[in-house]
């Protein structure tokens, strides 16, 4: 299966290049000239990877890189006209994996991309083969979606799983509570940020031996929730 990647920049004459050595290794390659355009084919796409320039008319590549973290972890390469170190330690902070500075070499970019896309894809075979993941004495099943705390069952709810299963598998990461209603509820999901924190109350009264002072799941006060090893 061809990898996918998304090649944002509203230079199209650097789009058709990047396309065309791209293609011609394999991959299939979208593209995007705004930052909007970008940001909504993203959230419609899987890609393998995202090669990102700062300077984009509507959105800037920050927004769309900040955004997009929201709701993915696709690696993101950020291009950047400017030789400015701010540029890339900003796009860094943002989320991004990695920078490529304008004139760029295209043999650089693809030996940057390939190498990402290889980290990654190790990554995740390594994530899938722990399907069992023990945190003092709480074991997470994931395969077959059960939970223990001292070798003792607790009966969780589908999204009570999701929730616990999302934030053990990205320790120390703060969701806030619209991050973790689009991704485990999806976007499409009537209700508002209250069910997240209905869900984390019931969550902590199963798993936690004290919850008013947590273990596992904690609270980022004005910002989210977050799982601490």
């Amino acid at each position: 299966m061809a990898q996918k990647v998304l090649v944002v920049d509203d230079e199209k004459l650097i789009v058709k290049g990047i396309r065309f050595s791209l293609e011609q290794d394999g991959f299939e390659v979208d593209c995007a000239y705004d930052g909007e355009e970008a940001l909504n084919l993203a959230k419609e796409n899987e890609y393998d990877i995202i090669l990102l320039d700062v300077m984009l008319p509507k959105m800037d590549g920050f927004e769309v890189c900040q955004q997009i973290r929201d709701f993915s972890s696709v690696p993101i390469i950020m291009l950047t006209a400017k030789g400015d170190d701010m540029d890339k330690i900003l796009g860094l902070e943002y989320g991004a994996d990695d920078y490529v500075t304008k004139p760029f070499n295209i043999l650089e970019v693809k030996a940057r991309l390939k190498a990402i896309i290889r980290r990654t894809r190790n990554k995740a075979v390594q994530e899938a083969k722990a399907k069992v993941v023990e945190v003092g004495e709480l074991k997470l099943d994931c395969e077959s979606r059960r939970v223990y705390i001292n070798d003792k069952e607790i009966n969780l709810t589908a999204k009570e799983f999701d929730v616990l299963e999302l934030l053990v598998f990205n320790p120390n990461k703060v969701y806030s509570r619209e991050n973790l209603l689009n991704i485990v509820w999806g976007y499409e999901y009537p209700g508002d940020v209250r069910t997240v924190d209905v869900h984390i109350r019931r969550l902590r009264e199963k798993i936690e031996a004290n919850p008013s002072e947590p273990k596992y799941v904690h609270t980022k006060w004005g910002v989210g929730y977050f799982f601490q090893k």
